[in-house]
């Protein structure tokens, strides 16, 4: 399984769990299977809002489910369009956050629980 996590910098398992989808750094993206990671650079970062391309921002990389602290509406509804869960993270770091999603921990996000915008410090204003 190929879980993808947004993050400020890239710290492997260690990373903390940025706030929002689209205007995270960088993703770091976990295969539980090969128990290996891998980052990439936020490729849509600059995006308008509500604008957010997931596959664009994921720059090619194919995930499961995405990780994450919020997200706005399109940007998960694109994202379940594609067949991937957006879940709820509940850890601070990857390391926490997988082990509740392998425990079967972490709330499955629906369009009630996005964000309504962007505040000025790049996080969501719920």
């Amino acid at each position: 399984m190929k879980l993808c996590f947004p993050v400020e910098n890239d710290e492997g398992m260690q990373s903390r769990v940025y706030g929002h989808f689209g205007s995270a750094p960088a993703f770091v993206i976990c295969d539980t299977d090969s128990a290996t990671i891998t980052a990439t650079v936020n490729k849509d970062k600059n995006h308008v809002h509500g604008q957010c391309n997931p596959v664009g921002a994921l720059g090619g990389h194919e995930v499961d489910a995405v990780i994450v602290g919020g997200i706005g509406a399109g940007a998960l509804s694109k994202l379940n369009q594609m067949g991937i869960k957006v879940l709820r993270a509940a850890g601070t770091s990857i390391s926490d956050n997988v082990a509740l999603f392998q425990s079967g921990n972490l709330q499955e996000l629906t369009v009630q629980h996005t964000c309504s915008g962007h505040s000025h410090g790049g996080g969501c204003a719920h």
